[in-house]
């Protein structure tokens, strides 16, 4: 298992930005935890679930192990995070109308 990330630059709020993804939702929310980020901050709406992090914090993430990842893969650990995210989802679904059906 491994955590990845990229090195995009993207410019917001005067600051640039990359994506950080993982192999699974646990890894990459443990590692993110290490890192410091909150949970909250995980970006799970769009096609492509990650956490958005600063080029600092990146420099953090790579000394912990993160590997240096290109567009091609972090998309792809993304539409894996996706899948997982939404099994998770339909498992949840799942306990909910199994709880209220049951008197």
């Amino acid at each position: 298992m491994a955590v990845y990330i990229d090195s995009e630059g993207i410019r917001w709020r005067n600051r640039l930005w990359c994506h950080l993804v993982a192999d699974s939702l646990s890894e990459l929310h443990d590692f993110a935890r290490r890192l410091g980020l909150k949970r909250q901050w995980f970006q799970d709406h769009g096609a492509y679930p990650h956490y958005d992090v600063t080029m600092t914090v990146r420099e953090k993430a790579l000394r912990l192990g993160a590997v240096d990842a290109d567009r091609f893969t972090i998309v792809d650990r993304s539409r894996v995070l996706r899948r997982e995210l939404l099994a998770q989802r339909a498992v949840w679904a799942e306990r909910n109308l199994q709880e209220e059906v049951v008197p």
